[in-house]
């Protein structure tokens, strides 16, 4: 592939940022259907595959080697994009909450694709900073009580240039380079994914809106906006730790700690009713475990006692 210079890239993706925010402001103004919203994102894509030449080539898994992703690649480029550029929309739901879980991610990401990921070029970072510098800014106006909104113009924006700068640390793709960014990105995709599997159980569209996504959850629970925000803040900071650690570990360290990730994910959905107050399937198989043991660790307790009353008589 021709290498691309940073002033080519640079260019090309500032005409397919106009293209999202185009369609952002179309959707504030006249409020667009979702086929039609996924349409610009998707054409935006487009150019960013097929111009900037930002896109997923190869994929390596382990035990497995490397995989060209050949006439796959477009299609799996399209869909990361579209899924990033919607999860970041989907959790701006209260004032200051995407703009700094975006900080967070793009902090991290800056930091991992510099150090540690060997992303093409020092521009790509040098452009994540300068966002994170522009959030920032932004963050005090948006804070509730915000005086200034994203609006689907702003998280549009900002998911879909999370996607992008992402997909630098993806063109060879490895088992790291894939995992370090959905990690970054634990609280929209994590949103995003139980949003699907709620609507999906409950057998309701998936773009029809709830009030069931993690923000609300937390505030029925009893925290107050500010408090909402900044605990979904502390969520993020836990992802952008996990994610650091990536980088440090082999295969294996890896592995386990993505189960360990995935299993205390999922404990705390569920103890939050994320997909709803009747599905704990782990924490009712837990809460069947601890019951047994203990009603085992009564019954020789019981048999003890009756032994220890035999030999006194």
């Amino acid at each position: 592939m021709k290498q691309q210079y940073p002033a080519h890239q640079l260019w090309t993706l500032f005409i397919a940022e106009c293209v999202v925010i185009a369609t952002g402001v179309l959707d504030d103004v006249f409020e667009l259907t979702p086929k039609q919203k996924l349409s610009g994102i998707t054409l935006a894509g487009l150019i960013v595959f097929f111009f900037a030449k930002v896109r997923m080539t190869t994929l390596t898994l382990p035990f497995l080697g490397t995989l060209n992703l050949g006439l796959l690649s477009l299609p799996i480029t399209l869909l990361w994009i579209l899924a990033i550029t919607n999860a970041v929309n989907l959790i701006d739901g209260l004032d200051g909450l995407a703009t700094g879980v975006s900080i967070i991610a793009l902090f991290t990401s800056g930091l991992t694709g510099f150090f540690f990921l060997n992303v093409t070029s020092t521009f790509v970072s040098i452009w994540i900073f300068t966002l994170v510098a522009a959030l920032l800014g932004f963050l005090p106006f948006n804070f509730h009580p915000a005086s200034i909104y994203l609006g689907d113009t702003g998280a549009l924006f900002i998911g879909f240039m999370i996607s992008v700068f992402s997909l630098y640390g993806l063109k060879n793709a490895t088992f790291i380079t894939i995992v370090i960014p959905v990690i970054i990105l634990g609280v929209p995709i994590t949103d995003t994914v139980y949003a699907i599997l709620r609507r999906f159980l409950n057998k309701k569209p998936i773009s029809q809106a709830d009030k069931h996504h993690l923000h609300h959850r937390l505030m029925e629970m009893g925290l107050s906006h500010t408090q909402t925000v900044l605990v979904i803040y502390g969520i993020a900071l836990i992802f952008s730790c996990i994610s650091l650690l990536y980088p440090i570990s082999n295969v294996l360290g890896s592995v386990l700690l993505t189960v360990a990730t995935l299993f205390g994910l999922e404990l705390f959905v569920e103890s939050i009713g994320l997909v709803g107050s009747q599905r704990k399937p782990l924490l009712n198989w837990i809460s069947k475990i601890v019951g047994e043991k203990k009603q085992e660790l009564l019954a020789a307790e019981k048999k003890r006692k009756q032994e220890k009353n035999k030999k006194k008589k």
